[in-house]
């Protein structure tokens, strides 16, 4: 290199790197998030529209994660061959098209094959496209985790993953109050019903930003346009070095390496409990909070209020992501996390359709799971490298994200049997949240002694 790399030299460097990826994929992931979660918002009208029980709504808002499961690995892996760029736009211009077919789920006959699975025409196309939106979107959470590690290293990631993460909340945050007016003030415009209109409106961006992907976003350091040759050559020594670094934590680098790790399985259970957790009050929010009291028909203030702990998230996943990467701990900010998932589920249980205390109870949940996600994922990156971080991350994510099946079916299931109470699941799910924060606490081996922390003036 001809620059000398001085400590304000490296700080501009990740600083313009971060400035010009991490909006831009915030961005992709606040439209992908919405398009997975808006069916919530949407079932408040669809349900009574197209006859779906509660069972039902559970089970197809559940279905997305079986087809996102089966394609997980496969997706990132041919992320790894065939470049970022293009197999990011891929993903979000097929889910974008899938998300907005939804709005003919009452007008597509399917005949015998329906009557074969013993579902309604409209039961099948719903449970039919979101399976397929599962496999659609599959590969774009871990992928853009395993796009930042050609980037970052690991004492830099966490904070970048929680930049990126935050668009969760600000999906929920934003989505949640245009969600309900999209459904209560467009419901009837051309003849179509408000969910309809949901649908269309948040599924088309997902294409329009996609075709932008290929525009925009340079597949690494190596082919970025925008860093001179010595920003390039110093964010490539750096990631080497980060990559030898894992040796001493037993890195694996091939692709049967990450499923020989027994740390890469214990940590999707634990991302499965999260997710169980997660899933489950996330696409339940909007009907637990309109079981609050709110009228039916005001849509909009379902939104509003849910805008709170969704805010909450973003707030904690900051400070949580930040915090972590100035102390350099990984493993109890994780676990605590969990842990105020876990509390927030048994306040929630026992909150008997208190208002306030519900809605307290919601963010905690929120807040929680957003401090232990942000850190989690540089837990699994710190020992696994080059095709073993593309299929270990793959496949924790995919094992761990079938927890969205369980969760929403869970609550489904268990609201149709006991009349429409709640309160047994948000029980079983915090029995699940303990469980996965024991393991993180007693994982073995998942960060370097003594962690780097990186200088609290960092981006």
């Amino acid at each position: 290199m001809t620059t000398v790399i001085t400590r304000q030299f490296e700080e501009a460097t990740y600083k313009k790197a971060a400035a010009r990826l991490i909006p831009f994929l915030f961005l992709c992931y606040i439209v992908a998030f919405l398009d997975r979660v808006n069916v919530g918002f949407a079932k408040l009208q669809m349900a009574s529209d197209l006859h779906f029980s509660d069972a039902i709504y559970g089970f197809g808002a559940g279905i997305f994660f079986i087809g996102y499961f089966i394609f997980e690995v496969p997706s990132n892996v041919i992320l790894e061959k065939v470049g970022a760029r293009v197999w990011i736009a891929r993903i979000m211009i097929t889910w974008g098209l899938i998300s907005s077919a939804f709005m003919f789920c009452d007008d597509i006959h399917w005949g015998a094959i329906a009557t074969f699975f013993h579902t309604t025409d409209a039961q099948f196309t719903f449970y039919f496209l979101r399976f397929w939106l599962g496999v659609a979107e599959a590969g774009f959470f871990p992928g853009v985790i395993l796009y930042l590690t050609y980037w970052f290293p690991g004492a830099r990631r966490a904070k970048m993953v929680a930049l990126f993460m935050t668009a969760i909340g600000m999906a929920q945050l934003i989505g949640s109050p245009v969600s309900g007016a999209i459904m209560q003030f467009m419901d009837g415009v051309n003849g179509w019903r408000g969910w309809q209109w949901l649908f269309l409106l948040e599924g088309l961006p997902s294409v329009i930003i996609g075709a932008l992907v290929l525009v925009i976003l340079p597949n690494g350091p190596k082919t970025s346009k925008w860093l001179t040759a010595d920003e390039r050559d110093l964010l490539v020594q750096r990631i080497e070095q980060d990559n030898a670094g894992k040796s001493s934590l037993g890195g694996k680098h091939n692709f049967s390496g990450a499923f020989k790790d027994g740390r890469v399985w214990a940590l999707a259970w634990v991302y499965f409990a999260l997710a169980t957790c997660f899933y489950a009050v996330g696409f339940w929010m909007p009907t637990i909070i309109q079981e609050l009291g709110i009228d039916k028909k005001d849509l909009l203030k379902v939104g509003l209020i849910s805008m709170i702990p969704w805010g909450a998230s973003v707030a904690s996943m900051i400070y949580w992501g930040s915090h972590s990467d100035r102390t350099g701990e990984r493993r109890w900010h994780c676990a605590s996390g969990m842990l105020l998932v876990m509390a927030g589920l048994l306040v929630l249980a026992v909150a008997h359709k208190s208002p306030i205390v519900s809605i307290v109870a919601l963010t905690m949940v929120t807040a929680g799971w957003a401090g232990c996600v942000v850190t989690f994922w540089s837990l699994p990156t710190a020992f696994l490298s080059g095709t073993a971080a593309a299929a270990g991350i793959a496949w924790i994510n995919s094992v761990g994200n079938l927890g969205g099946y369980f969760g929403p079916d869970l609550i489904g299931t268990i609201r149709t049997a006991a009349g429409g109470a709640s309160e047994a699941a948000f029980f079983a799910l915090a029995a699940l949240a303990l469980v996965g924060a024991l393991t993180i606490v007693l994982l073995p081996k998942t960060q370097s002694k003594p962690a780097a922390a990186v200088p609290s003036d960092s981006s």
